[in-house]
């Protein structure tokens, strides 16, 4: 990699996306969250098709390699290339960070959808903290249970890129919560101050 401004944007790039990676392994190690809908051995089998990929590799290498490859989960089947976003700005260091954004298929979805977008901006600046509140708001829009069949997390996802598009910016990760309390409120679920979307 050259040593020039581009090349230590991208070294920056990939350091703060590995370390992103590092703490949702760790969150999930922790257990702090609910169990994911994809079951352990359904990941495990997974895991054993991505030895096909060489790693580090990027999103477009993931979906050109094992795209097709269906994920079962309790909600569904998803294939690959539904969750993982294919553009060269998403790289994954191993197979473990792979299967750690396909464990939740509908939070993953909906980051692939805005991932993509983000691409289209000049400058997407999307900060791995930003990235992180953004999975947040998703995973605790999919814990309403008056919320069906996930349409707070399509809903939200929309909205953002909309306004990736119109505003030609990422909203800010409040802005975001509070789309989502207000998509909440709307459907008849209460959120309260102490809660994530409690904004």
């Amino acid at each position: 990699m050259a040593d020039d401004k581009r090349g230590r944007n991208k070294q920056a790039r990939n350091a703060e996306r590995r370390q992103r990676e590092r703490e949702v392994a760790a969150e999930l190690e922790r257990g702090d969250e609910a169990e994911p809908p994809v079951d352990a051995g359904e990941l495990a089998d997974f895991e054993a098709e991505l030895e096909a990929v060489t790693f580090p590799a990027t999103g477009t290498e993931v979906v050109a390699a094992v795209g097709d490859r269906e994920i079962e989960s309790v909600d569904g089947s998803y294939r690959l290339e539904e969750l993982v976003p294919e553009t060269d700005e998403e790289t994954f260091d191993a197979p473990a960070a792979v299967l750690v954004q396909v464990q939740r298929p509908t939070v993953a979805g909906a980051m692939k959808q805005v991932l993509e977008a983000s691409t289209t901006l000049r400058n997407p600046a999307f900060s791995p903290a930003q990235r992180k509140a953004y999975e947040k708001t998703f995973r605790a829009l999919a814990a309403v249970d008056a919320v069906d069949d996930d349409e707070g997390i399509q809903a939200i996802s929309d909205w953002i890129v909309e306004r990736i598009h119109d505003k030609e910016a990422l909203p800010s990760s409040r802005a975001v919560r509070r789309e989502a309390a207000k998509f909440c409120r709307a459907n008849g679920y209460e959120v309260r101050n102490d809660e994530w979307l409690g904004i």
